[in-house]
């Protein structure tokens, strides 16, 4: 008589193929050494899978800047790491609740809007978002552009744009209307690029830091000055008042001052 089997793994396989027990076991072992060779190779693999999104999510953001009508030369000109953030125009700071991902389901709660007085509404916009979504050019640890949104009330209506800064926060890069409703021929040609090219190399500031940027009735006459466009006063005025109002105290000031200063 045969001496009994005391290795498990021989008496595992000495039972029948049809054996409940066997086919249990062997299924729960093979499951085991899968969830082992996937957690191995989820660890190993974990620094490639990093390094291939941030590739994606840089991809994505250069993507999404340069569809923006001027911007792409400008930013080959620049050069540096671009990257994207939500600001906390309350707190002049990178917003903690709010993503680029979660930013538009955050705009449309009523609360996460500001009400403007009539002192205050440069723009005509009668309320403010409270975060917003930038971009940032770095070269090395210091900003070398800055890409902010903007909106305002034109003659026909509303007016978006998208302005470049330099990284002193004080110099024109170039701007881009992403949206108007203007009078084609008259304050449509603000999409021109003829007009926009006055832009370069405006300064908003005066050497106090008063801002002095203002949309000309005629051509520029000095360096915080653009160029107007004949017969569209209304639409010089509205762009003026917006970019008055995005880069001054209740909008983007305060961020700005903070870059400028290191700070962010």
């Amino acid at each position: 008589m045969a001496g009994r089997e005391w290795n498990p793994l021989r008496r595992l396989l000495a039972l029948p193929n049809e054996s409940r027990a066997k086919t249990i076991l062997v299924a729960f072992l093979v499951s085991a050494v899968c969830a082992a060779l996937v957690s191995g190779a989820t660890v190993l693999l974990r620094p490639i899978q990093a390094a291939n999104r941030a590739a994606e999510e840089q991809a994505r953001i250069a993507a999404l800047v340069e569809g923006i009508p001027g911007m792409a030369a400008l930013l080959e000109q620049s050069g540096g790491t671009l990257s994207t953030v939500v600001i906390d125009l309350d707190r002049s700071r990178a917003a903690t609740e709010v993503t680029p991902a979660t930013l538009d389901a955050a705009l449309g709660d009523p609360g996460n809007w500001t009400a403007l007085d009539p002192a205050q509404d440069l723009a005509g916009l009668g309320h403010r978002p409270n975060f917003a979504q930038i971009y940032l050019l770095r070269d090395g640890d210091d900003v070398s552009l800055v890409l902010l949104p903007l909106s305002g009330q034109g003659y026909g209506g509303r007016i978006d744009a998208i302005l470049a800064l330099k990284g002193d926060m004080n110099t024109v890069a170039g701007i881009a209307i992403t949206g108007h409703s203007e009078t084609p021929g008259l304050g449509g040609r603000i999409q021109e690029a003829s007009w926009r090219s006055s832009f370069p190399g405006t300064e908003l500031r005066d050497e106090g830091g008063d801002m002095r940027f203002r949309v000309a009735r005629g051509p520029a006459s000095d360096v915080h000055e653009v160029d107007g466009i004949t017969g569209a006063t209304r639409t010089g005025r509205g762009v003026t008042q917006m970019v008055r109002f995005w880069l001054g105290p209740d909008g983007y000031g305060p961020l700005l001052g903070a870059i400028d200063r290191g700070e962010f």
